[in-house]
């Protein structure tokens, strides 16, 4: 496995409590609507699709999902976290399944997704453009790409986030490890704009950003806030 994928495993197992925490505080607040009403934007919430949520997490997109009526699947590199999905699974008692996977290499037959979700996952994929490659083969055809990230490696230190906010409480050597990661994963390129060729080039189209995505699910600077803004890209198989 590379360095950096590695590296991601070891920041994100050290963090896990700490997250899983705060997205079941982020599940029981309003931003769960909104997260909802973002979905309900792309996805006809009517009938039951079959959704891979890629970097899941600790699950929080595919508990919204399969609690709408989805069939939903997580995958994650971090096995502590798909411990911790599959345990809120249990918890709310949803039929979602949880795997650890990379997401530049998901283990899933051709077509066999309706919808692919992720979020805050893309920037770090040290092959951007095998991924959507990969991606675009497990979608059925006409199926959906649904990307919730932002350009981290370019982003901003931003000083002035609420004292409960999680990044005030992530110890020193965790940042310190956070920045070495976007330092080696920055490309000398603009996101969303590369995203938009890349996924050109692995066969999408109808290819739609959506940069006010941030505005509305970010409005209240809360301990959920997130200081650099966010976009969404749909992107049809």
């Amino acid at each position: 496995m590379e360095t950096i994928k590695q590296e991601m495993i070891h920041y994100w197992s050290q963090r896990v409590e700490s997250f899983s925490a705060q997205r079941c505080r982020e599940f029981q607040s309003t931003k769960r609507e909104l997260w909802l009403a973002e979905f309900s934007a792309y996805i006809p919430m009517q009938k039951g699709l079959r959704i891979l949520d890629i970097g899941t997490g600790t699950g929080f997109f595919a508990t919204i999902l399969a609690m709408a009526g989805h069939e939903v699947v997580g995958i994650d590199l971090t096995a502590q976290m798909i411990g911790e999905a599959k345990r809120k699974a249990a918890h709310y008692q949803i039929p979602a399944s949880f795997y650890v996977m990379d997401a530049e290499q998901p283990s899933f037959p051709p077509q066999s997704f309706d919808v692919l979700v992720s979020r805050n996952l893309t920037w770090t994929l040290p092959h951007l453009g095998a991924a959507y490659k990969a991606w675009h083969y497990l979608l059925k055809p006409g199926g959906l790409l649904l990307n919730f990230d932002a350009d981290y490696c370019h982003e901003k230190e931003n000083r002035n986030l609420p004292e409960n906010h999680a990044h005030k409480k992530i110890a020193a050597d965790l940042i310190k490890q956070y920045e070495v990661m976007k330092e080696e994963l920055r490309q000398p390129y603009t996101r969303p704009a590369w995203d938009t060729k890349l996924l050109q080039q692995a066969g999408f189209s109808n290819i739609r950003v959506d940069t006010s995505v941030w505005k509305r699910i970010y409005a209240d600077v809360d301990e959920f806030y997130n200081p650099t803004p966010i976009f969404t890209i749909a992107a049809e198989a």
